[in-house]
């Protein structure tokens, strides 16, 4: 039997992952310790998931391990070595305002979390397929330097601008306000690179934005439209955080991104970084996104306007998956803004998260 270690395996991209992979014939060896819970409260807590995988996947096999913890990760790489096909890293702290309150908790998360994780599969598993889920808070606030234009609902930037259709992965990384979270992704993100191209492993990183989907237990702090429908649901007063809520965001279900990251496990490179993404037609501002989902609820949003942004938010943000298109014919987005937003109203009415 393959198996395959996914990292933030009760998370949202961690759990489609399992999903997925299981139903492709693998043993799958799940890695979560529910962080998510303490960085952002019980709304936020993955327990739910977590049963629902060990109680109805027979190929599952749990392990509440800390990734900061080499030793203990050691145990799992020893016993199963050369079986181990492929690592899918998702485990992170992923706010920006969260790392700012606790950078040492953050960074050793992100940062010697991932070290852990390519150090191991150096040492006993080299053969094996290695996708790290990096961010595009990669780039910083270079995104926001581009000249906006302010329509009734969101930014825009020209349509003669090259990256009008999306951000591809030539923009810089440098000379950037990243925020703290931004800075460890960042060291995660080039040293899972160097792992590739200097060492020789088999490693993608994926460059992300807004994922999303009825899997994802989002919080104020992260998980942008999941928390939205959220506070719909619920009338719980919603704040936007700078921007007049008119900052654009291109949203990907994260079904639409584990179907990527199949087809780089079927035929990997050596620390190749994609930008992945909705892409334009799958993007929305703030206020756009809670016109949609007003309309499908009937329910009216409580919400008001802080006109101080997040340290590093973007202005507007539309990933280019050109280049992953290129490599990768078979793949493309499929599941449009309106069914990634029926998905997670779906799943906070029917579901007993």
């Amino acid at each position: 039997m393959k198996y395959i270690i996914v990292t933030g395996s009760s998370g949202l991209v961690g759990s489609e992952a399992v999903s997925f992979f299981h139903k492709k014939g693998f043993k799958i060896i799940g890695i979560d310790n529910n962080l998510r819970k303490y960085f952002f409260g019980k709304t936020a807590c993955t327990n739910w998931k977590k049963n629902n995988q060990i109680s109805s996947l027979k190929n599952f096999y749990f392990h509440n391990i800390d990734i900061r913890s080499y030793d203990k990760l050691e145990k799992l790489f020893l016993k199963y070595k050369s079986k181990i096909k492929c690592i899918i890293h998702a485990a992170a702290q992923p706010s920006h305002d969260w790392a700012a309150k606790d950078p040492n908790t953050d960074f050793t998360v992100n940062a010697l979390g991932t070290l852990n994780l390519l150090e191991l599969t150096k040492k006993y598993c080299p053969n094996s397929v290695y996708i790290f889920v990096s961010t595009n808070k990669v780039y910083g606030d270079t995104p926001n330097r581009f000249k906006f234009t302010e329509k009734k609902t969101r930014f825009e930037i020209k349509n003669n601008n090259k990256f009008f259709n999306g951000i591809n992965e030539s923009m810089s990384i440098d000379q950037s306000t990243h925020s703290l979270f931004g800075v460890s992704k960042s060291y995660a993100d080039l040293l899972t690179q160097e792992y590739g191209r200097n060492i020789g492993l088999k490693t993608g990183i994926f460059r992300l934005g807004c994922i999303s989907g009825g899997s994802h237990s989002g919080a104020e702090l992260h998980g942008f439209l999941s928390y939205l429908v959220r506070a719909n649901l619920k009338k719980i007063p919603y704040t936007i955080y700078g921007y007049k809520g008119k900052q654009v965001r291109d949203n990907i279900h994260a079904l639409d991104l584990i179907k990527c990251f199949w087809e780089f496990y079927k035929k990997p490179r050596n620390g190749e970084v994609y930008n992945i993404g909705g892409g334009r037609d799958n993007s929305c501002s703030v206020l756009e996104a809670m016109n949609i989902i007003e309309k499908k609820t009937k329910i009216k949003f409580t919400f008001k306007i802080n006109q101080k942004n997040r340290v590093g938010d973007h202005v507007w943000y539309i990933s280019d998956n050109k280049k992953f298109k290129k490599d990768y014919k078979n793949w493309k987005v499929r599941i449009n803004l309106s069914t990634i937003i029926d998905d997670i109203i779906n799943n906070n009415l029917f579901s007993s998260n």
